[in-house]
């Protein structure tokens, strides 16, 4: 596992598994098998509805809490103090546990003060509920203005980030203010695997399109949450660190040209590379 040391010195897997969509016992089915073929890294969200299920994924694991990474995000709807607050806590709840590693905003609330919203998270931080906060979904201009509102680093802005959706400016930018990148549909919901360009480079490393996408992310110190409900894929997926891509390889996928954005719950707000 390659990892990266968060502002609060707490070490973050690079590699995750995202559970949108996971639901009822065979989702925590999904996240045991995760965590045995050793994802440590657990990606939800409280408005995914399924963090008593990732809850019970982590408890039926056995694994110990201390040797896992765990994220949650409190929705737009719910960046008032009050409501921030609530609904962190309500998480630590459902999932019965006594804090999570990183707490991000998962979209921006242009109703809501961020310095608002970051205040009750430090608070969160300072009482040992929450160990790192971030931010989701956030524009270059919008990443400024968290780190000047909040009185305790950005740690993560995680953002849609594949090889169809090169979001290298933004990238530069919050790795500037040392705020670690993480895709979530790194694999662009599976459409990523028809990219000729990915199956070329895959047949000459013996490897998948999807674990081409995956490792060239990794490459470009941007952290990745691939969901998976199978083993089969959870298994691929993770099989990232024993090899490399060559310089040209990467050169070629950073020259594909097809632009598409799977997410675009937020229509207009977003351009390439905002």
């Amino acid at each position: 596992m390659q990892f990266h040391t968060l502002p609060s010195g707490q070490s973050m897997p690079m590699l995750g598994l995202g559970t949108f969509e996971l639901r009822e016992q065979s989702g925590a089915d999904s996240v045991v098998a995760a965590i045995g073929l050793g994802y440590t890294h657990i990606d939800t969200a409280s408005g995914y509805g399924n963090e008593e299920i990732v809850g019970l994924g982590i408890r039926q694991s056995g694994c110990s809490r201390e040797d896992l990474f765990v994220t949650t995000k409190v929705g737009r709807d719910d960046l008032a103090a009050g409501p921030a607050r609530a609904c962190a806590e309500a998480s630590l709840e459902r999932m019965q546990l006594d804090y999570v590693d990183l707490l991000l905003i998962h979209w921006p609330n242009l109703d809501v003060p961020l310095a608002e919203t970051l205040a009750v998270f430090a608070e969160l931080v300072n009482e040992g509920k929450v160990r790192n906060i971030g931010i989701s979904n956030f524009t270059r201009p919008r990443v400024d203005k968290a780190v000047e509102s909040s009185s305790i680093p950005i740690a993560v802005n995680q953002v849609e980030y594949h090889p169809h959706l090169d979001q290298e400016a933004l990238r530069r930018h919050c790795e500037g203010h040392g705020i670690l990148l993480t895709a979530y549909s790194p694999l662009a919901q599976g459409t990523i695997v028809q990219d000729g360009t990915l199956i070329a480079i895959g047949v000459d490393c013996d490897k998948g399109p999807a674990q081409v996408a995956l490792r060239w992310l990794l490459h470009k110190q941007i952290a990745a949450i691939p969901k998976a409900s199978s083993a089969g894929h959870m298994a691929d997926n993770i099989d990232l660190f024993d090899w490399t891509l060559s310089d040209g390889q990467i050169a070629r996928i950073d020259a594909i040209e097809t632009v598409h954005r799977v997410i675009d719950w937020w229509p207009g707000d977003f351009d390439k590379d905002a």
